[in-house]
């Protein structure tokens, strides 16, 4: 485990899933939502990596990103990052959002992939500040039939020690 100020983060185990997908619920409605079952695949198939951010034993937030590997490039793609209502604006989504960088390096991704609706100024203000550049919109992208813009950010190859 890992130890940002007072928050912890470590990566998803089983038995974190229902305080996850309480997160979901509390920060999505339906047709945005994520559903149970589409969730589970997510977090469980060997092509993702889902962060936990704790604090004092309460889910403060999570992360998921994906990553497809074909022939000599691999890209990665945030699913989604979540903060509970009463964690946000201490630097949590900042924090997931490295270390989904972090696990997209790790598996080979060349670069990140992302889509944002395109009113949430809050979540593009993250990405812009994290080196993320708008790379267009798709309209009617969300279930809602609001629009999503797609942001992309290059990623460096992990660091590597030498010996």
């Amino acid at each position: 485990m890992i130890r940002s100020d007072l928050v912890d983060y470590r990566l998803f185990q089983p038995d974190d899933f229902e305080r996850l997908y309480a997160i979901e619920e509390e920060c999505f409605q339906s047709p945005e939502r994520f559903g149970r079952r589409y969730m589970q695949r997510l977090v469980n198939a060997a092509t993702t990596a889902t962060w936990i951010a704790e604090e004092d034993g309460n889910m403060a937030g999570f992360a998921i990103v994906e990553w497809t590997v074909e022939p000599g490039d691999a890209v990665a793609y945030i699913q989604t990052i979540e903060v509970a209502a009463g964690y946000r604006r201490r630097g949590v989504g900042v924090e997931l959002l490295n270390r989904i960088e972090g696990s997209a390096r790790a598996a080979g991704a060349t670069e990140i992939w992302l889509h944002v609706d395109a009113r949430n100024d809050v979540a593009i203000g993250l990405y812009r500040r994290n080196g993320y550049v708008n790379e267009g919109r798709q309209e009617h992208y969300y279930g809602n039939g609001w629009t999503g813009e797609i942001y992309c950010k290059p990623l460096s190859a992990p660091i590597t020690e030498k010996r």
